[in-house]
């Protein structure tokens, strides 16, 4: 089937100014903006996953924000079945048959773009178990729960990454078969267009924003954000960066500025794995912010929606 439509994809670090330009561009284009986010999907914690404010939501509609509680369970593979469920009403209801995607989540970026391979739903009873094993008994036996049911993916495993080793895991139980059996890795073929467009800017000047922002979430309430969630701190969509260091700043492992520089320090190691991810992508086309920016992306997207701008 073919979908007549094009998804311009906006990506790039945190902290580089997505949201502000995918807004341009779909306020010139007449379309709405999904959100590939996978922490602003949570209702509960707008300051700390940066979530488009109700002003910019109401500039343009968005999508895939605050749609679930953090108790929920969600995942990319949801994403992607539901994102591509809603694309056809998008294109058709946009004079340009245009829709923006804006995010810097890698999986959920490529999960829409490329799809990903089919996993099971892991079960309620399932998850706990594999929580409790790895809070009982560390991450020592998770691995050899692995080294007994996938020694294979332990061989390509990042060691220090506890939350795919603890989903590798989850896999296993729950599909009764080797996690890396379900580890295709082929692209799925999407019925419409795709413009991938990546935003950068100088490390100093990058880092620079990352720290400011920081700063304005701090103003705007991240402490008592933190603290209305902090007895559901278990839950995996609070093992995030800004949050962790919160929670150790209640725990008093850190002290406040401690816990403040760590959040900058840390949301700046993202930043840079984002960058490395999306450095393999050909596909993406890298740009530096600026006021003719929006403009730069509908010369980009205007061969795949064969108009003349």
């Amino acid at each position: 089937m073919v979908m007549e439509g094009t998804l311009i994809v906006i990506t790039g670090p945190t902290g580089v100014g997505k949201t502000a330009t995918a807004i341009e561009v779909a306020r010139r284009l007449g379309c709405e903006i999904i959100s590939a986010d996978s922490r602003q999907i949570f209702k509960e914690i707008p300051i700390g996953t940066a979530a488009p404010t109700a002003e910019e939501q109401h500039l343009v509609r968005h999508h895939f924000v605050a749609i679930k509680s953090i108790t929920e369970y969600y995942s990319a593979a949801q994403f992607e079945q539901e994102a591509i469920d809603l694309l056809p009403r998008l294109f058709n209801s946009s004079p340009s048959r245009c829709a923006v995607m804006c995010g810097g989540s890698m999986m959920y970026v490529d999960a829409v773009c490329h799809g990903i391979d089919a996993m099971p739903t892991i079960s309620t009873e399932v998850r706990e178990h594999v929580m409790r094993l790895y809070k009982d008994c560390g991450i020592e036996a998770i691995v050899a729960q692995l080294e007994l049911l996938d020694p294979d993916y332990l061989k390509i495993a990042d060691p220090n990454n506890h939350k795919r080793l603890l989903h590798a895991l989850e896999v296993c139980y729950q599909a009764g078969r080797p996690y890396t059996e379900l580890r295709t890795g082929a692209s799925k073929p999407r019925p419409f267009k795709i413009v991938k467009i990546g935003l950068n800017m100088p490390r100093e000047e990058l880092f620079g924003r990352i720290n400011r922002r920081v700063d304005a979430m701090v103003a705007a309430g991240l402490e008592q954000e933190a603290r209305s969630v902090y007895p559901l701190r278990h839950l995996n969509a609070l093992n995030t960066v800004g949050f962790k260091e919160m929670f150790a700043y209640f725990d008093g492992t850190m002290d406040w500025n401690t816990a403040v520089e760590r959040i900058k320090k840390n949301t700046r190691v993202y930043a840079k794995q984002q960058l490395r991810w999306f450095a393999k992508d050909p596909e993406v086309t890298w740009l530096t912010p600026d006021a003719d920016t929006s403009s730069q992306i509908l010369e980009y997207a205007a061969p795949a929606r064969n108009i003349v701008l």
